[in-house]
Parts: structure tokens; sequence; C-alpha cells
């Protein structure tokens, strides 16, 4: 497991209204702006150089929601294409269809669509992006957002949690049992370092209890 330092005595009591943007921090930098160019992600992420260690499963995956099989495929060629590796073939499941790449600065990325019947459109555009976090406990950490002023629009018990994101918002954030999200993207869920990625929010910065740094302003 990684540092999960927690700085709550620091939070500020000024509330967010929601998950406002997701910083990468990659190694290369100009690699990385090319990737998610070419990935067709980059209007929705912000990007920053860091050579913070950081090994295995980083605790969080990004996820794409997308209309159908075709869209989904669009988006693991396009993927792999720019240099992603596969870790789940995309295939049918019960609840839909989707698969699992890794990009090349390691960032995990889930595509997924519910619809099983493919009308072979492939649009390249995107429903809606969830940013995935693996937390230690689910229902601790859900009531630390509320705290912040998220408010839940799902909950199942201390499995996952999702919060209400503005109307402005490019990315939705959700909570996952830290095990199960390494099982769900088909990862080992051993791990360590610098989670590699920064939250931006409208409130205070502060550091939640599973070590994901929140930047005021953002």
């Amino acid at each position: 497991m990684r540092d999960m330092a927690t700085t709550t005595s620091s939070v500020s009591l000024v509330s967010l209204v929601s998950l406002s943007c997701v910083t990468l921090e990659v190694a290369d930098l100009d690699a990385a702006h090319r990737f998610y160019t070419a990935f067709g992600v980059a209007g929705r992420l912000q990007l920053r150089a860091s050579q913070a260690p950081t090994s295995g499963f980083r605790g969080f995956a990004l996820a794409l929601t997308v209309s159908g099989p075709s869209t989904v495929d669009a988006f693991v060629e396009a993927a792999v294409a720019a240099g992603a590796a596969v870790v789940k073939p995309a295939a049918k499941s019960l609840w839909g269809y989707g698969g699992v790449v890794q990009a090349p600065d390691g960032t995990i990325w889930k595509l997924a669509t519910s619809a099983k019947k493919d009308d072979g459109v492939a649009t390249r555009e995107i429903d809606e992006m969830v940013l995935l976090l693996g937390v230690e406990d689910v229902k601790a950490t859900r009531e630390f957002y509320v705290g912040q002023g998220l408010s839940v629009a799902k909950s199942f018990g201390g499995k996952y949690a999702e919060f209400t994101a503005a109307a402005s918002s490019p990315v939705k954030l959700a909570l996952y049992k830290h095990r199960g999200l390494a099982k769900e993207v088909g990862v080992p869920v051993e791990g360590g370092g610098s989670h590699r990625i920064v939250l931006g929010g409208t409130g205070a910065s502060f550091t939640d209890p599973d070590g994901f740094v929140w930047e005021a302003g953002s």
C-alpha cells in the first residue's frame, strides 16, 4: 500500500461543490500530451510533469462510458495505436461491453458501455468520464467527502459510492474498495509511492484519508 498520511486537521470547512478537474502527474509531459490527444480525452484532463516514485497499482482508474461496443473498440484501438497496453481485452459481460487499457504514463483506463448490441457506429463521443478512487473504507471516505460538501448520488454499502457532479464538471467522482477496484480493472492490488494524480475542487486544499490530494481553486 502507498503512503496514507491523513491531513484531516488542515481541512477547511469551506464546502466543495464537486470535482472540477483531474491532473495526471507524468514523467514525460510531451509524450503524455501526444497520447491523450490521440486517445481523445486531452480536453478533459490536465497534465503535470513529475518524477515522484510510484510502483504497481496507483489506487485509481479513469472510466469512460460511451454509447456502444463499436465506440469502446474505437477508443481501445486509438489507445493501443498511441502506445497503450491492453490490460483486459474488450468483451461482453453481464452489464454490457468493455475493456481496460493502461496508458504509457501508467494511468489505467476503463472503457465501457451498457449496450450489448452493436449498431456498428463508432462515434468517439464520451457520455461520461468517472474517476474511480480505490479506498480502504468506502463508508468512512464517503462520509469524509460529504463533510467537504459533496452530495452522494449512489451508494452500495461498503463497496461503492458515487457523488453528484456539477453540470460544468468534466468528470464524476466515485469510490471503490481498493482491492475491489484492482480486481475490476484487472491488475494486482499491490502498489506504492505516489498516486500520480491531483484532484481539483472549488474549495480549500486538503488530502483525503487515502492520500489523494485536492488542490484549491482549480
